[in-house]
């Protein structure tokens, strides 16, 4: 099997390590020709909750050759429409392209590539770039290995190629077939929402926001507006790393204290890492926040739901990226706290 890692970033970097490291014919891809060069000279190296490193291929997307038998998407939704375009020369009939971005992007994909073409799944692990070459994994290490990805087919059956793709998958980490795959997703939006939204908006990691009275409120009070949301419009939220999200769903504000030790909890190996959103303002470059604490008020539209808390996340978010400023924690939690001082309807 011929693996191409679309997006060589952060992520990319880790997973294409263990593939190569595995034994498979991984090719790297990336536009950041530093990057590029780097990983054919010395490697991908691995730091953070474990340190690790591999001889890797790495290419720029002009130079991709030959035919994919499976395509790991990890470039921002930003960039679909191009990406995918380009990539159409190098797909077999049978090849297969695995969604892994954040937010919901499957039916996007499938729109370029075909619906049978396409697989979703979800990253549940983090990890920071640190310099060409160079990623940090930043959550807890026996928890990467036992949960790195979710993945499924987007009607939901256990197949032969999906069953195969876990199989390479696992080279990395420990990869778990849904067959609730639009449940995974919003899951996996929800704890975006939560804590890389706020990472982004607040400048600082998740563990920031657990250990900030008001900063774990909000984060508590994000994730109900996603819960409420994504019932709304159908959804059952897959359970992530055996925990059921949906239990964080507010009935009351009585509801938050419980909230709010639940998510201290599962949330704790994952405390050191850095939304690449905020990396994305440091970097002064546009974020995914429309496909990531955008979509919520996006699906509200219709249902009467209301989504103070991400719409405060999104405003923040692209005030930064039009000013080219990077957020303030003290000044942004202010109007937090102003929020919270209006009484929810829950």
């Amino acid at each position: 099997m011929r693996i191409a890692v679309l997006g060589a970033g952060s992520l990319g970097t880790i997973v294409g390590a263990y593939l190569a490291a595995g034994g498979i014919d991984v090719e790297l891809i990336d536009a950041y020709q530093e990057h590029v060069d780097t990983l054919n000279q010395v490697g991908a190296k691995v730091i953070g909750t474990t340190e690790f490193q591999a001889k890797v291929k790495a290419i720029t997307p002009e130079n991709k050759s030959g035919k994919y038998d499976l395509v790991l998407l990890l470039t921002k939704q930003l960039y679909n429409d191009s990406v995918l375009e380009e990539l159409l020369p190098f797909l077999n009939e049978d090849s297969v392209v695995c969604s892994l971005q954040n937010g919901i992007p499957e039916q996007k994909v499938a729109s370029i590539v075909g619906e049978e073409r396409v697989i979703a799944g979800s990253v549940e692990f983090g990890a920071t770039f640190i310099e060409p070459g160079v990623s940090k994994l930043t959550t807890d290490y026996t928890q990467f290995k036992e949960y790195t990805f979710q993945i499924g087919e987007l009607n939901g059956e256990t197949t032969a190629r999906i069953q195969r793709i876990k199989s390479v998958l696992d080279l990395v980490g420990g990869t778990h077939i849904s067959d609730n795959l639009v449940g995974t997703k919003w899951s996996k939006l929800l704890i975006n929402n939560a804590f890389s939204g706020l990472s982004a908006a607040l400048n600082g990691e998740y563990g920031d926001i657990l250990d900030h009275d008001m900063g774990i409120v909000s984060a508590v009070h994000i994730a109900d507006e996603t819960i409420k949301v994504g019932h709304a419009n159908g959804v059952t939220f897959a359970k992530m790393g055996g925990f059921d999200l949906e239990s964080l769903e507010l009935t009351s504000e009585h509801d938050v204290p419980e909230r709010i030790q639940t998510f201290r909890v599962v949330m704790e190996p994952s405390r050191l890492l850095r939304a690449s959103m905020l990396q994305d303002l440091e970097k002064k470059r546009k974020t995914e926040i429309d496909y990531i604490n955008g979509v919520v008020p996006q699906m509200a539209e219709g249902t009467g739901i209301s989504t103070p808390f991400n719409d405060l996340v999104i405003a923040q978010i692209k005030f930064a990226e039009e000013s080219q400023t990077v957020p303030n924690f003290d000044t942004n939690i202010k109007a937090f706290e102003k929020l919270l001082s209006i009484p929810q309807n829950k």
